[in-house]
């Protein structure tokens, strides 16, 4: 069942598969490779043209199933968003070797925990980037879709001291399976956000969540449990309920209405964003037609979540 679902994904997505991201005057959009014990990621950096004053924020963006670099990029238009706002952009690519559909792998109990399998490694890498460039530290933020959503939770979570803010977009919560069986049941269903306590009680970063009511593919209660897992941990970490209060709003971009719930604490402070897309599937909100999973209708996840990204660096 589980191999089933993933072959219908690649026979949506094989259509766009290589196609370069759009070319932006002064810029560069590199090829690299990462190495780290026994694996080998590639990868693609996406560097603004230009002066820049001072440090740039990096936005690590992972990927869904069946997926490449330059595929996420075309999609999600992020590259164009970050020439505008002076910002790096780091597209790791899941191998082949690593998953057969390329999907990354949140489901896997040996990639939930910091200093470990594939958390490490885009960790590792992510490292490597600031080091080879003039990255501010506070604004690191990682963003996803799909299976790239489900481990850019997990990064947050396990990397609090690198990230500063998480994107997800029809991803899922930190731990919601340990196997192929239970992955297919939470996509499915749902799941129990309530696990794993967090390695790092003592730092939660901000969330920020995008999931289609009309999505067949990844249930949309698992964006919810994105945030009801931030919001727990909040709540955890200061061992008495922190005050957060969720004021709601609905409203129409793009062609697709939205409805758009913020939590915040009783200082003002955004803990967390849910915006859910109201008849978009399983696809990127308002992304490009030239990448695979994408609505180009709705408000833009992109726009969005770098909004998200940029009013929230490191304490």
């Amino acid at each position: 069942m589980f191999n089933t679902l993933f072959e219908a994904w690649s026979s949506l997505t094989a259509p766009w598969q290589g196609l370069p991201a759009q070319s932006i005057a002064g810029s560069r959009f590199s090829y690299g490779t990462h190495e780290e014990g026994a694996r080998t990621l590639r990868y693609r950096l996406f560097t603004p043209g230009g002066a820049r004053d001072g440090p740039m924020p990096l936005i690590v963006m992972l990927h869904a199933c069946c997926q490449d670099a330059a595929d996420f990029a075309s999609g999600t238009g992020m590259n164009a968003l970050a020439q505008e706002h002076g910002c790096l952009v780091l597209y790791p690519e899941q191998s082949a070797s690593a998953h057969w559909n390329r999907c990354w792998n949140w489901y896997e109990h040996s990639h939930h925990q910091r200093g470990a399998g594939e958390p490490a490694l885009l960790a590792g890498l992510t490292r490597r980037i600031m080091a080879e460039h003039a990255v501010d530290p506070a604004r690191v933020a990682v963003a996803g879709l799909s299976a790239g959503g489900a481990m850019a939770v997990i990064l947050g979570r396990t990397y609090p001291d690198l990230f500063s803010a998480v994107g997800s977009h029809s991803g899922l919560a930190h731990g919601s399976a340990t196997c192929e069986a239970s992955a297919m049941l939470a996509m499915r269903n749902g799941s129990d956000a309530s696990v794993p306590a967090l390695p790092r009680p003592e730092s939660i970063v901000p969330v920020i969540v995008f999931h289609g009511d009309a999505d067949t593919t990844v249930h949309r209660m698992n964006s919810r449990s994105v945030i009801r897992q931030s919001l727990d941990s909040r709540v955890a970490q200061r061992q008495e309920h922190a005050g957060v209060a969720m004021v709601a709003e609905t409203g129409c971009s793009g062609g697709r209405a939205f409805t758009r719930e913020c939590h915040r604490e009783g200082t003002g402070a955004v803990l967390a964003e849910e915006w859910t897309v109201h008849g978009t599937g399983h696809a990127w909100s308002g992304g490009n037609r030239h990448g695979s999973h994408t609505d180009t209708r709705g408000p833009s996840a992109s726009e969005e979540m770098l909004r998200f990204f940029l009013a929230h660096p490191a304490a």
